[in-house]
């Protein structure tokens, strides 16, 4: 994020954007432009919050993963087994909850997936040269645990990327017999190592990944998912995984994802509180309608809290505000959508005001980017720094949007550690 003290200021451009779209119509004569150029400017003093430039959560994140990358380009497969046998065994994380064996792992195969990905997207068949490579490395070292994990986990992400996240019926034969293959081949890998995925989590994720091309997968899957989240209770991610696959189009129901969540937030209680529940079905709720139908808001609500106050972190406020005040927005709500889905958004969107006053304090670009992009931003992503400034403009034009009575009132927002301030200009 150093990249941002390179960047044009964006304040003045999503706030006269703002203007355009909420506080007046522009006219064409010069008088009303120009009114609206002066209060566009008088804006750039009115809403202050400062950009994180390195958000701890993502540097750490991007840190950790680089060095998997680096070492794997460098062929360094001992030592990089070694760091993640050791962050594996000592459960070694990010603050908000991230394994770095994960994170090492991801590194290790990401140019080999990369070119799959991209391949596939452009309607090549890609090149079995990465995957191979991999499997001499297994060869080399076929007791290492994490050199399998590295290479089953590529294989069913290539299988990922040969199949997309279309229905069963959408996909082509030859597309879900390759998807198939690899998860076939990432099974037989793992097999190995059956007794050793019941102590380390980052085996016991592997073997979750897995569940997906069992013959009958929804007689697995929440069991899977229960032995990764008491595991690591504090790792959201799989969470939020089972949350997705637990819906009618995978591999579940609304009953089921409702039940699931309640007993995730049982067992994870002593770190989120009611969060569990608030945590399987994040994703959900914003992927399918329907899950709307058995949330119980004022939980999922009450969880939201719980995770605000069991774990302030900034990370975290962000990505909770992100989510409440762009993917829950009123405005991004479906018009086709039944009254029950526009109440449970409504409801969930009411949080966003709560997190602005009482948690936020910076802005993490990527996540509110993220959040913008939707649940299926597609292969190709914007750059870095594009990611950035649409992040950066989208979050200033959610909070100016929720404060424009105030702002056009001539109140100025100042975000800072202590929490917001609304002050009369003097």
């Amino acid at each position: 994020m150093a990249l941002l003290s390179n960047l044009p200021d964006l304040a003045a451009q999503a706030r006269e954007s703002l203007l355009r779209r909420t506080v007046s119509k522009p006219a064409p004569s010069a008088e009303a432009d120009n009114a609206s150029r002066q209060l566009a400017s008088r804006l750039q003093d009115q809403l202050r919050i400062p950009t994180a430039s390195e958000p701890p959560e993502e540097s750490t994140r991007v840190r950790i993963q680089d060095r998997g990358q680096f070492l794997a380009r460098q062929e360094r497969w001992e030592e990089l087994s070694r760091l993640i046998r050791g962050a594996d065994n000592r459960k070694v994380a990010t603050h908000c909850g991230m394994p770095h064996a994960d994170l090492l792992s991801l590194g290790a195969r990401t140019d080999v997936v990369l070119a799959t990905e991209h391949a596939i997207a452009d309607g090549f068949t890609p090149s079995l040269q990465g995957i191979e490579e991999l499997e001499d490395v297994l060869a080399e070292f076929p007791d290492d645990y994490a050199i399998a994990e590295i290479v089953a986990q590529t294989h069913m992400d290539i299988g990922w990327a040969w199949r997309g996240s279309n229905w069963s019926h959408e996909i082509s034969d030859r597309n879900m017999a390759l998807f198939h293959a690899h998860f076939d081949r990432a099974s037989d890998i793992l097999g190995s190592f059956s007794r050793t995925a019941l102590a380390s989590p980052l085996l016991a994720a592997a073997q979750c990944a897995l569940v997906v091309a069992k013959p009958q997968p929804a007689m697995h899957i929440a069991d899977a998912y229960e032995r990764l989240i008491d595991l690591n209770p504090a790792n959201t991610a799989p969470m939020r995984g089972l949350g997705n696959f637990l819906l009618p189009r995978w591999f579940g129901t609304y009953d089921a994802l409702e039940l699931e969540a309640r007993r995730t937030a049982a067992r994870s209680n002593p770190v989120w509180g009611n969060g569990g529940y608030t945590w399987v079905f994040l994703d959900a709720l914003r992927v399918d309608q329907g899950a709307a139908r058995t949330l119980d808001v004022d939980f999922f609500i009450d969880g939201l809290r719980d995770i605000l106050y069991l774990q302030p972190d900034q990370h975290i406020a962000n990505l909770l505000a992100a989510y409440t005040g762009i993917t829950m927005s009123p405005a991004r709500t479906p018009v086709e959508a039944p009254d029950v889905v526009r109440e449970v958004r409504h409801a969930i969107h009411s949080m966003f005001d709560h997190i602005l006053r009482e948690n936020l304090r910076e802005l993490h670009p990527l996540l509110w980017a993220e959040a913008d992009l939707g649940p299926n931003p597609g292969t190709f992503l914007p750059p870095r720094g594009a990611l950035l400034r649409k992040g950066r403009d989208t979050a200033l034009n959610a909070i100016a949007t929720h404060f424009k009575n105030d702002i056009v009132s001539g109140k100025t927002l100042d975000f800072s550690q202590g929490g917001l301030t609304l002050s009369a200009q003097g």
